[in-house]
């Protein structure tokens, strides 16, 4: 039986959900952005100057850059290789290791910081056992600084990427492999001419949101150096939370640089897309 639901009646079940988005996507954000330009005086652009003229809230952009860039990257590599190796697996298998990874990205910020400080913190299980057994090179890691950091980001980047490049991975048809096996291709082959352009715009896709995943991450990274790291991120908080003194406006303007950031990001991968999807 098939119930028909006009379109007055979708409008009023969807009405909870887009005053959700309205209060807490949208009014925030339009807040944000008047605040930026705004001062005691009314309309200025002293907030982006300042900015745009600070060296140490400039280093705080390209410290996220720099680790945003790299986790994406480290962690598009691993999980590459571990979802070629979980199509090995059998179906049930599978849906078992993708419940466990979607349960595993939910797990993130102070939490996660938690538990890496309870491994590997200043007296954490490994760092002692690194210790005890006397391998030097491990017991010295430091998870407060910038490789510590990196450790965390890439940690939190597997789940997420994980999710994502599963389903790309899975539109490469068996056919297309015995195909291009009758054809003469070996395997090296047919990642190189087929699998690999046909994935391509998925993966550039993927980098672009686990992007700007580490981009806006702040509680993992603050939880680990509290202020100590020059974090885009942990400069925002700082800034509205006021270690010295508040300074919502500056912040706002920090904050929409950000968000300009991430969409450039987001508009250069859907370039990307669009260009490889028109070669293919």
């Amino acid at each position: 039986m098939v119930v028909l639901i006009s379109k007055r009646q979708s409008f009023a079940w969807l009405t909870p959900f887009l005053l959700l988005v309205m209060l807490f996507f949208l009014v925030p954000l339009l807040y944000m952005l008047v605040t930026s330009f705004s001062n005691s005086e009314g309309f200025t652009l002293a907030q982006y100057k300042s900015v745009l003229t600070n060296n140490y809230i400039l280093q705080g952009f390209k410290n996220s850059v720099t680790l945003s860039v790299i986790s994406a990257v480290v962690a598009l590599i691993v999980t590459l290789f571990a979802v070629h190796a979980i199509m090995h697996f059998s179906q049930p298998v599978r849906e078992k290791i993708l419940i466990i990874t979607n349960l595993t990205s939910n797990f993130s910020g102070i939490p996660l910081a938690f538990a890496f400080i309870v491994l590997l913190g200043n007296s954490g299980l490994f760092t002692l056992l690194f210790e005890k057994w006397e391998i030097g090179a491990l017991s010295s890691f430091s998870l407060y600084s910038w490789s510590g950091l990196l450790l965390i980001y890439i940690y939190f980047q597997l789940p997420l990427a994980l999710m994502l490049l599963y389903p790309i991975y899975d539109g490469i048809q068996q056919q297309w492999k015995e195909a291009a096996a009758l054809l003469g291709a070996s395997t090296f082959q047919f990642w190189i001419k087929i699998g690999i352009p046909v994935m391509l715009p998925g993966i550039v896709g993927t980098f672009s949101v686990l992007f700007a995943n580490a981009m806006g991450a702040y509680a993992s990274a603050y939880a680990l150096t509290s202020s100590n790291y020059n974090l885009v991120a942990i400069r925002i908080g700082a800034l509205i939370k006021g270690d010295i003194f508040a300074q919502p406006e500056l912040a706002s303007a920090i904050a929409v640089l950000l968000a300009v950031t991430m969409v450039t990001a987001m508009l250069i991968s859907e370039w990307s897309i669009k260009k490889t999807r028109g070669k293919l």
